[in-house]
C-alpha cells in the first residue's frame, strides 16, 4: 500500500474526520493535537463516523484502533508518508508548527494543508524547502463528502501533486486541480455566491431562511448533486446544447446578475439569519441536525455510486 503510515495535525472536525478516513482505508495514523480532550474527541468521532463508512464500502480493509496520539507535532511526523494538516485557520500558527516540524519529516513525505481561507504561497512561507507542501482542501465531513481541491505551484516539487491525487483517489475521494492560487479556492467561492444571493433574498424579504434553504435542498442543489450548473444547462437546452442555451437565455442572465445583491455579514444581517436557522431546526440540536445530513450524504453516495 502506498502511503502505508500517515500523520493528522489537528484533532478538530476536520482533522478527526481526515483520521477517521485514512483508518478506514486501512492505513495507519499519527495524531497530533494540543488540547488535553483531543484523544477523547478523535476516539468518538472515528466511533461515530464508522457506520457511515462501512454503508459505503470504505472500511473493508480498516482497523479504527490503528491510531496513535502524540504529544507533539514532530514525533507525530517522524514515518508518516503522508501528512494532512489540519490546524487552525491563522498564518502564524501554521508557519509556527511547519517550522517544528520540517526538520521531523522523512525526505519523501508529502504534507498537504486542508486550509480554505489561507493561499499555498501563503503557507510556503513557513519552510526553508517548501517543495513538498500542497493545498489538500476537503469539504466538511471529509469522510463523507469526496471532493479535494488540490494545488502546488513552481515551488511544489515535481510529481508531488500527481502522488496526493493516487492517495486521495485511493481512499475514495475526487479530486480537481487548482491551477492558479486565488482567495477561497474553487468550491469555496461557488458557495459563497450562492449564500450571498441567499442572504440578498432574506433580507429583502423576498422569502423566509427557511424557504431559501427549501428552495435549495429542493431544487437545483438535487440538479447540482448529480452534475455541474454548466453541464446541467448545456443539457436543458436538449439537442442545442449550451450554444441554443445562451442563445436563448442570454438576456435574462445578465439581467439576473445585474441586479444580484450585494450584501455584508453584519451584525444585524447576522441576527436575522441566526434567528432564521432557529426557526428551521425546529428544536433539533445540532447533534440530531448532522445526524440526519450525515444520512442523508450517505444514502446519496450510495445511490449514485454504481453511476459516476
Amino acid at each position: 500500500m502506498e502511503f502505508a503510515h500517515t500523520a493528522s495535525l489537528g484533532g478538530g472536525v476536520i482533522g478527526a474526520s481526515w483520521t477517521a478516513l485514512f483508518l478506514a482505508s486501512g492505513r495507519s495514523v499519527a495524531v497530533y493535537d494540543p488540547a488535553p480532550t483531543a484523544e477523547k474527541q478523535v476516539r468518538s468521532y472515528i466511533e461515530t463516523a464508522w457506520p457511515a463508512m462501512t454503508e459505503l464500502g470504505l472500511t473493508a480493509n480498516g482497523d479504527p484502533d490503528a491510531v496513535t496520539f502524540h504529544a507533539s507535532a514532530p514525533e507525530a511526523v517522524q514515518g508518516a508518508a503522508f501528512i494532512q494538516e489540519s490546524v487552525p485557520e491563522r498564518l502564524p500558527v501554521k508557519h509556527a508548527l511547519f517550522g517544528e516540524i520540517e526538520g521531523e519529516m522523512d525526505k519523501d513525505a508529502i504534507l498537504a494543508s486542508s486550509a480554505s481561507g489561507l493561499t499555498l504561497g501563503q503557507m510556503q512561507g513557513g519552510w526553508k524547502d517548501p517543495s513538498r507542501i500542497i493545498l489538500g482542501h476537503p469539504f466538511n465531513p471529509p469522510h463523507l463528502i469526496p471532493l479535494v481541491e488540490v494545488m502546488g505551484n513552481d515551488r511544489t516539487a515535481d510529481g508531488i501533486v500527481e502522488a496526493a491525487e493516487r492517495f486521495y483517489e485511493s481512499i475514495g475521494k475526487i479530486t480537481i486541480r487548482v491551477n492558479k492560487e486565488i482567495a477561497g479556492h474553487v468550491a469555496n467561492r461557488l458557495q459563497a455566491a450562492v449564500w450571498r444571493e441567499a442572504i440578498s433574498l432574506v433580507i429583502q424579504g423576498v422569502a423566509s431562511v427557511e424557504d431559501v434553504d427549501k428552495a435549495m435542498w429542493a431544487g437545483p442543489g438535487l440538479r447540482w448533486a448529480a452534475m455541474g450548473p454548466t453541464m446541467l444547462f448545456n443539457l436543458g437546452a436538449g439537442e442545442g446544447g449550451l450554444a441554443a442555451f445562451c442563445d436563448h437565455f442570454a438576456d435574462t442572465f445578465n439581467g439576473w446578475w445585474d441586479d444580484l445583491g450585494q450584501v455584508h455579514l453584519n451584525e444585524d444581517v447576522a441576527q436575522t439569519l441566526i434567528k432564521g436557522v432557529q426557526d428551521e431546526a425546529q428544536g433539533q440540536s445540532p447533534a440530531e441536525l448532522s445526524a440526519k445530513r450525515d444520512a442523508l450524504i450517505t444514502a446519496m453516495q450510495k445511490a449514485a455510486a454504481g453511476l459516476r
